[in-house]
């Protein structure tokens, strides 16, 4: 890897010719998980096991769909409720390696699901762990009758990773999911990004020149997904393809037989990605390798811009392929990609593929203990609120039902107020861990069992457990709070 000079807007710009990595390339399908969402048994599909999601999530419900002809995963769903336009969130939560990174694929098929009334899919929100991820809006895709795929990188911050589905106040229906996907992604992956602070959303991955099937495992190794363009461009075909066990980002061999070019030395130019972006900050990788047999003496050398802002000068590309990448690229609108020859090329340009990542900033996490202890909380409850799960104070417009949290980079839970939930079970004694509390309210439920001691909760100036079936004396430490109110 070589440093170059940048536009001054261009916060990091690096490229990779190949270099062999000590990278074990194996056959095997990547590890991790393959939920098939409201299935309630084990299904094989291209030789590959997808689990029922019942040991993932504890709430929703379970449908089928009456579509002919889907592919096995899609045809159910889990559906969740929604209730008075509230935002609510709810979540798979899956062990994972902490450390390591994840990517998230999730995918979604209405099928009328939520009856006659709702002819049009709903629109609703992605969160992993804290972080909100992005909107759901699969209505031009249904309309097309096509399945909608949604993919992230995610690095995993503790031993479990959740991934939520939330209703917002412009949903208008029961939001659903088909299937979830969380599966391990090799160390080399995408290792310029910071994940500690940043994830990736994947906004295309095209391989340009292909226009057969989506290409993925096994010819990706990890499963990702390579989109056919299909755009009115110029398409040649291979006489070789490179290894790629030491390629940056360890692409598919496959994207590497076909590419866009042109017939002569002119600039070759395309509209990529084929939608207009957002304003902001993106992490972009193109792929390379000359078609030509590398006995050829000709020289194939590039200049890449991106709407005519250099991007990266006299690259040359060789039978043995390259990569060349950006990890922090301003964008918006409309994105204009132009390949010509650089003054000492011979050939004329050409491209094979190439992706393009939102770079997500990381909402944060709840503090560890607090979420240890809300866990427990809802283990001891008969019937906590639907929405426990995933992370309890984040993103800041999903808070657990009842709770509030402090702000800043230490998130604790300060008050908890479930009055007249209709609660049952006990009261665990874990509750003496949320030593951020400052006011409880637990009236007027059926909560039963002993009242826990509370005298590390020392900054507690509220309390109400009226109302309910304890029994059993009450712990001297209630004195002192009384005393505060």
């Amino acid at each position: 890897m070589s440093a170059m000079s940048t536009p001054s807007f261009l916060l990091s710009l690096s490229f990779l010719f190949l270099s062999f990595l000590s990278i074990s390339l194996s056959q095997q399908p990547p590890k991790g998980y393959l939920i098939d969402c409201g299935a309630t048994s084990k299904t094989v599909n291209d030789d590959r096991e997808w689990l029922p999601d019942e040991d993932f999530i504890s709430t929703g419900s379970s449908k089928n769909l009456t579509v002919p002809r889907l592919f096995p995963t899609f045809s159910t769903v889990r559906s969740f409720p929604l209730q008075n336009n509230l935002r609510r969130k709810f979540c798979y939560t899956a062990r994972v390696f902490k450390g390591a990174r994840y990517l998230i694929r999730t995918a979604y098929y209405y099928g009328g699901v939520n009856g006659v009334n709702f002819t049009s899919p709903p629109v609703f929100d992605q969160i992993v762990d804290g972080t909100f991820w992005r909107v759901v809006n699969t209505t031009e895709d249904y309309r097309k009758g096509s399945t909608s795929f949604y993919e992230a990188v995610f690095e995993a911050k503790g031993t479990t990773m959740s991934v939520c589905i939330a209703s917002n106040t412009y949903t208008e229906s029961d939001p659903f999911i088909s299937s979830l996907e969380m599966l391990l992604l090799g160390d080399s992956l995408y290792n310029t990004t910071n994940f500690d602070s940043y994830a990736l959303s994947l906004v295309v991955r095209h391989s340009f020149g292909h226009n057969r099937s989506l290409i993925s495992y096994p010819d990706d190794l990890f499963d990702r997904y390579w989109e056919p363009y299909a755009e009115n461009v110029s398409v040649i075909a291979s006489n070789n393809t490179p290894s790629v066990s030491g390629f940056w980002n360890i692409p598919p061999s496959k994207i590497f037989e076909s590419a866009l070019s042109t017939d002569q030395l002119e600039p070759l130019e395309f509209r990529w990605p084929p939608l207009s972006l957002p304003n902001s900050t993106y992490y972009i990788a193109l792929y390379f390798a000359d078609n030509r047999d590398s006995m050829l003496s000709s020289s194939r050398v590039l200049r890449i811009h991106i709407n005519e802002v250099r991007y990266i000068s006299n690259l040359e590309v060789t039978s043995a392929g390259a990569a060349v990448f950006a990890t922090r690229w301003p964008l918006e609108g409309q994105t204009k990609i132009t390949l010509s020859s650089a003054a000492n090329s011979n050939a004329s340009p050409l491209i094979n593929a190439g992706e393009i990542f939102d770079i997500l900033r990381l909402g944060g996490r709840t503090h560890t203990r607090d979420v240890i202890t809300l866990n427990a909380m809802k283990s001891s409850l008969r019937n906590p609120p639907l929405d426990w799960n995933g992370d309890p104070c984040l993103p800041l417009n999903y808070t657990w039902t009842g709770i509030t949290c402090s702000e800043g980079e230490r998130i604790r839970v300060v008050t908890l107020n479930l009055t007249s939930m209709g609660l049952s079970g006990s009261l665990s004694s874990s509750i003496a861990n949320l030593t951020a509390l400052t006011g409880i309210w637990l009236g007027n439920n059926s909560l039963s069992g002993t009242i826990p001691n509370l005298s590390s909760l020392r900054l507690l100036e509220v309390l109400h457990l009226e109302d309910n079936q304890f029994n059993g004396d009450i712990p001297s430490s209630l004195g002192e709070i009384l005393t505060k109110q």
